[in-house]
């Protein structure tokens, strides 16, 4: 890695010939998530298509998909999650090689790295038990459960098929730390597909070392709204491209001819009214499939968080529509019918007063930012924190603080609020969460100053569900000329979901084959061919050390 990360990142503009045709074709992205965005921009920089021949389709009133950040202090910020990065995310890092930071003063790539060496990841309290932070905790995981993780490693995919995790592992390996620090870290369930488990033990193996500490985990400035989206939106509108927000898109026109289908025009609704827009011989469409953040909730301090389906929104309906007869469209049914496997809540708390920070700086050992997520092991919710560093909004006052949190079991209750997380209020929220922290004398202070938004989000996890081979279809599907899918449901062999890397490489993939251009994203990194990252995860599941 050369400096401020960047000379692994070689900007390829002066590789590619241009093309005059690429000059003139225009391209429609459905979504406009960070996968449509980043499409945008490889389109532009590798693609030479012209930005204002770029139309971005959003049904939304703003841009970013998950990866949003919105609010004000007084009336409460959200975050409906927040996406950790790594070194290896090569796709990720080439595209933001190429953005400048809001003001200019180096390129969003260079920031990350940057302000990473100067905010290192390392949590001295990673869990919590009875109260207690536990220093370093161990994995816990017994010889035969190790023997299974190192099997389920190497075994090709196709003999895993639809299999659950817990139908690889007995009932003792969910009870250890290794799979509280690992399900909570990446939001993982039994019942989840054991080939997106086998997927993440491979493409994480040179994390193993540091896991029960976090290190190795990278973070933006602030959000990844301000520090990824806003960068990326502002370069693309100097670049011309055209957003057309709440505008949902309500069905493809698509024509099928031996091996030769192609988008013909592209459906939609924007302000009650249905619209049209014709999609010429020279045109692309890129659609973002699904989507994990669709049908949100809002609940507040006083109100709960409603659960929403499908029909509340457009993703899911639209892959419906079209892959209707054609398998090799996928198959949604198996990502957005199964929400009690999917759904979990996240909350945002934003505070007037220091004192929940300095008692949970003084009880973890870490100040805002250094530690990451905290998970309660006693939590009949499995409820974790994240304190990033302050501040963590563009614009947020400094005597004003903001922290993320959530729960996997939401339908269980609580063990100071004997409600549901479900059927909760933010108070109730921030209530449960003071408990766990045994926070008594000051908890009255902190109910009054602080805000705790909760949010609903049923298919939250849905990438994660049981899948059949041909369930995620490939990113441009066999027979088709000028569509390609992008996002978290297409197939892209060796990566993981639930990344911003995954939706980047999708982008980076589609714009390639597209086009025709002669190159490929850059490798997924795979760290188990190398023997020093495997002597160091070997040694690190048997709570030797590395």
């Amino acid at each position: 890695m050369g400096k401020d990360g960047q000379e692994d990142y070689e900007s390829p503009i002066a590789r590619n010939e241009h093309d005059p045709d690429r000059a003139l074709a225009r391209v429609y992205l459905v979504g406009g998530g960070i996968a449509s965005l980043a499409a945008a921009a490889f389109l532009i920089r590798d693609g030479d298509v012209l930005g204002h021949n770029i139309t971005v389709l959003e049904e939304l009133d703003k841009l970013g998909g998950s990866l949003d950040g919105a609010g004000s202090p007084s009336a409460g910020y959200v975050l409906r999650g927040g996406r950790m990065l790594e070194s290896k995310y090569l796709c990720t890092y080439d595209l933001f090689s190429a953005v400048p930071t809001l003001d200019g003063s180096r390129t969003v790539t260079q920031e990350t790295f940057a302000w990473n060496e100067t905010m290192k990841t390392s949590s001295k309290s990673r869990l919590f038990r009875g109260g207690h932070r536990l220093d370093a905790p161990e994995f816990g995981l017994s010889e035969g459960h190790i023997l299974r993780l190192e099997r389920l490693a190497i075994e090709p995919e196709g003999m895993l098929g639809n299999s659950r995790i817990a139908d690889e592992f007995d009932s003792s390996f969910f009870g250890t730390d290794f799979w509280y620090m690992w399900c909570t870290t990446f939001a993982f369930q039994p019942w989840h597909s054991a080939v997106e488990f086998k997927r993440y033990l491979v493409r994480f193996a040179h994390m193993v070392p540091g896991f029960s500490r976090l290190e190795g985990i990278m973070r933006t400035v602030y959000n990844q709204y301000d520090s990824l989206v806003r960068p990326l939106q502002k370069w693309l509108d100097e670049r011309g491209v055209r957003f057309e927000l709440s505008t949902r898109v309500t069905n493809l026109d698509l024509h099928e001819d031996a091996g030769r289908n192609r988008v013909e025009r592209i459906a939609y609704e924007r302000g009650g009214r249905a619209g049209a827009i014709e999609v010429g011989p020279k045109d692309f469409v890129i659609v973002t499939l699904g989507s994990m953040t669709e049908a949100s909730s809002l609940g507040s301090m006083d109100s709960a968080p409603i659960l929403r389906g499908k029909a509340d929104g457009g993703a899911w309906t639209l892959w419906e529509k079209i892959a209707a007869a054609r398998p090799e469209f996928g198959n949604p049914s198996t990502f957005a019918d199964h929400i009690d496997e999917s759904k979990w809540i996240s909350f945002t708390i934003t505070q007037h007063d220091p004192t929940f920070f300095r008692i949970v700086r003084d009880s973890t050992g870490n100040v805002p930012g250094e530690g990451g997520l905290i998970t309660f092991l006693d939590s009949r919710w499995l409820l974790s924190i994240v304190l990033p560093h302050q501040p963590h909004f563009l614009g947020q006052p400094d005597d004003v603080n903001v922290f993320w949190g959530y729960a996997l079991a939401v339908d269980t209750p609580g063990d100071f609020v004997p409600k549901p997380m479900s059927a909760c209020t933010g108070k109730e929220i921030l209530t449960e969460l003071l408990g766990h922290l045994r926070i008594e004398a000051e908890a009255g202070l902190i109910l009054e100053t602080s805000t705790c938004i909760p949010c609903m989000m049923p298919f939250i996890t849905s990438q994660f569900l049981r899948r059949e081979r041909g369930d995620r279809p490939q990113v441009v599907p066999a027979g088709w000329t000028n569509l390609a899918f992008v996002g978290q449901f297409c197939e892209l062999r060796d990566d993981v979901v639930f990344t911003v890397e995954y939706s980047v490489r999708s982008a980076q993939a589609a714009v390639y084959s597209l086009l025709g251009l002669k190159r490929e994203p850059p490798a997924v990194y795979k760290g188990t061919y190398d023997p020093r990252v495997l002597y160091r995860a070997f040694m690190t599941l048997h709570d030797l050390g590395s």
